[in-house]
């Protein structure tokens, strides 16, 4: 699939078959996600895969009862690892780590595309919770639940905002 053609495919999905992908192709989602650029070179990302009904359920709990990420055959927790990042301080781990995680999570989202799966990206969850329940060491910090799997569904695309009221040059144009 043309990166292009990928692009504008993707779409939240929040319905899911009941037939599981192999996990070995969501390894290989993982291997090249980790190919996304982050700050130094460092990775400061780790990926856990989550595919035991208990703790799904326990997410879903966690993510203010979204069920689509207990019926999702795989989720993908990515957190952010705040030791790998340390060289660059507290801008470091307040957003370079942040910033390797959503490049990472993009490249997750764009190539599950290509093995015919996909995903849903959760950012609205508790974050303690999620932390306690996959035992995360302290340094290790959840910044997004991705559900993955075969799609039940093909929503319409979402209305976007035209690209002149977004482009700004120089300056800021936009009324706050």
């Amino acid at each position: 699939m043309e990166l292009k053609e990928a692009i504008k495919k993707r779409r939240s999905i929040r319905k899911f078959q009941d037939k599981k992908p192999p996990l070995d192709v969501i390894i290989e989602i993982l291997k090249y996600a980790n190919l996304a650029p982050s700050a130094g070179n460092l990775q400061a990302r780790d990926f856990i895969i989550v595919e035991d009904e208990r703790i799904k359920r326990e997410l879903a709990i966690a993510a203010l009862n979204q069920d689509f990420i207990e019926q999702a055959p795989y989720d993908i927790v990515v957190c952010a690892n705040l030791d790998r990042i340390s060289p660059y301080g507290r801008r470091g781990r307040e957003l370079y780590c942040i910033q390797d995680c959503a490049a990472a999570i993009e490249h997750i989202l764009l190539l599950a595309l290509d093995y015919n799966l996909s995903t849903c990206w959760v950012g609205a969850f508790d974050e303690k919770k999620v932390s306690e329940l996959l035992e995360l060491p302290s340094h290790v910090r959840p910044t997004a639940i991705i559900a993955i799997g075969y799609p039940a569904e093909e929503p319409e695309p979402t209305p976007r905002y035209r690209i002149e009221k977004l482009i700004h040059f120089n300056k800021w144009f936009g009324k706050v």
